[in-house]
């Protein structure tokens, strides 16, 4: 008999939870006010961070103290998070998660598989963090993801199936390796080489650096995944940390796929307001299939206004040529996102996204048009999500959202021409 979608629906924010709650209570875990994965700095910039959890803004400063009680929803504080494996003598860590969604509509970004729950991210990382308090020190990561996001995330940028780009499994499904690469330090220099995640913009690939369970434009758009390369950042002062490196185009793997600069300068303004610039410029892809150059930025503001409420306000820009000169994609976009903290257990936030496009979406199937004879076409597409975070346990969290798209061109494929309304939810569960 076929299961009904509310069941499908329950199941996925209920009945993996109870599972994994069990697990809780079998190894014992104990009580904490504050919730931290093992590779998540609560200080550090957003853009300098590969594994950003909004957790951490979450769980360092809320009105809710491990001695609570039933001040949390659910009753209690969280408990320590499981881990794979964790050293933190030896700076070696092993985990992952797995993310499982539904969504009732398509968008023509990561979640184009409308309609049925499905396994986004099953992923799996090893990490040797580097510790330079000592002096020098080595170290690097891995990750390796199976899903319905990798191939988003796989190295597409050159059009020879190199790297992971041919791992696919059907249509949707297939594995990537993002992140392969070594990282040496000394003090307050450190330079990392070989195939990494970008440092532009505020939302990540991974499901547990995002507050909301689908993505913007802006990010799926109009900002490269990863990069390879070698990059520098340097710990100015406690302030101020520069970044700077080249790279070989955008989301490439370890072959040439353009000359760009890579880099940034990340800024603590006060003890409420971090504000980071990233750009990458220069030939963004050269091969058969296409040639790209141009120029492209973020600038993300945080703002805690006050111990609960977050904001965050980003702003893109991107204009790039073809091989012939001709506009290949100009793109401007601005992002606005507010979270409300209301306990350890429990936060709310709204996403409102104003991307002005000309070059990525134009024809009305919701794809780029790979005819450089027609005229480029320009409109504004408009998002507003609101969504919560809630957390049964310090492992798990279940990501429901509400979005409504407007397009005034309709050119991306909406269910009703220039409007549509989709309802989403997943689990990620942590290890």
């Amino acid at each position: 008999m076929k299961i009904s979608k509310l069941a499908l629906v329950a199941m996925l924010a209920c009945g993996v939870n109870a599972g994994v709650a069990s697990a809780d209570q079998a190894y014992g875990i104990s009580q904490v006010g504050c919730f931290e994965q093992s590779n998540c700095d609560c200080g550090e910039p957003v853009c300098g961070c590969e594994m950003v959890e909004p957790a951490c803004d979450f769980g360092c400063d809320t009105g809710c103290d491990s001695g609570c009680g039933s001040g949390c929803l659910g009753g209690g504080s969280l408990g320590d998070p499981l881990e794979l494996f964790g050293s933190t003598d030896s700076g070696w860590s092993a985990g992952g998660w797995a993310s499982i969604g539904y969504h009732d509509a398509a968008l023509p970004l990561f979640n184009s598989r409308p309609d049925e729950v499905q396994l986004h991210q099953a992923w799996l990382y090893a990490e040797k963090a580097i510790d330079t308090s000592n002096g020098f020190d080595i170290g690097g990561r891995i990750d390796y993801i199976y899903g319905t996001d990798s191939q988003d995330t796989q190295a597409f940028g050159i059009d020879n199936d190199h790297w992971d780009n041919g791992w696919d499994n059907g249509p949707d499904y297939g594995h990537a390796i993002p992140q392969l690469y070594a990282e040496a330090g000394y003090g307050d220099l450190s330079v990392k080489a070989g195939h990494f995640y970008t440092i532009i913009g505020w939302e990540v690939v991974q499901a547990t650096g995002n507050f909301f369970y689908s993505h913007a434009y802006t990010m799926y758009n109009s900002e490269p995944f990863t990069h390879t390369g070698a990059l520098a950042t340097y710990n100015v002062n406690d302030n101020v940390t520069a970044y700077g490196g080249y790279v070989l185009g955008w989301d490439s793997g370890f072959e040439d796929n353009g000359d760009a600069f890579l880099g940034g300068l990340s800024v603590g303004l006060s003890d409420d307001l971090t504000v980071t610039y990233a750009t990458v410029g220069g030939v963004f892809a050269n091969n058969q299939d296409g040639y790209e150059k141009g120029y492209m930025h973020s600038i993300v503001a945080d703002l805690a206004l006050s111990d609960n409420l977050q904001y965050i306000f980003q702003s893109d820009l991107l204009d790039s040529e073809d091989r012939a000169g001709a506009t290949a994609r100009n793109t401007f976009g601005i992002n606005q996102y507010l979270i409300y903290t209301l306990s350890d257990r429990l936060a709310v936030g709204g996403r409102f996204e104003w991307y002005d496009q000309e070059g990525v979406f134009n024809n009305d199937n919701g794809t780029p048009d790979d005819d450089s004879d027609d005229t480029l076409q320009q409109s504004d597409i408009y998002a507003l999500t609101l969504g919560l975070n809630y957390r049964p346990m310090a492992n798990v969290v279940v990501r429901p959202e509400i979005r409504w798209d407007w397009d005034d061109a309709e050119l991306i494929g909406l269910d009703d021409g220039d409007h549509q309304t989709t309802f989403g939810i997943d689990s990620v569960i942590t290890f």
